[in-house]
């Protein structure tokens, strides 16, 4: 499971739209729960970070790897 820690998420919404973005991301296999209290996503698959970072980048949000 590779974590990331999300900024700029603010609400119910936020944390929908980066689970819709991680979800559509090819080879991801599940986005576990991403946390606005923590700032945080759990995603399982193959992706690489580079493109979760990218998806989440591109839906409006920061993102680095938690690892």
């Amino acid at each position: 499971m590779r974590r990331l820690v999300i900024e700029g998420m603010t609400c119910g919404h936020c944390v929908q739209a980066v689970s819709k973005a991680l979800a559509k991301v090819p080879g991801v296999t599940r986005v576990g729960e991403v946390s606005l209290e923590r700032g945080e996503a759990a995603v399982e698959g193959s992706a690489t970070v580079e493109t979760l970072l990218a998806a989440v980048h591109e839906a409006g949000y920061e993102a680095r790897a938690a690892d």
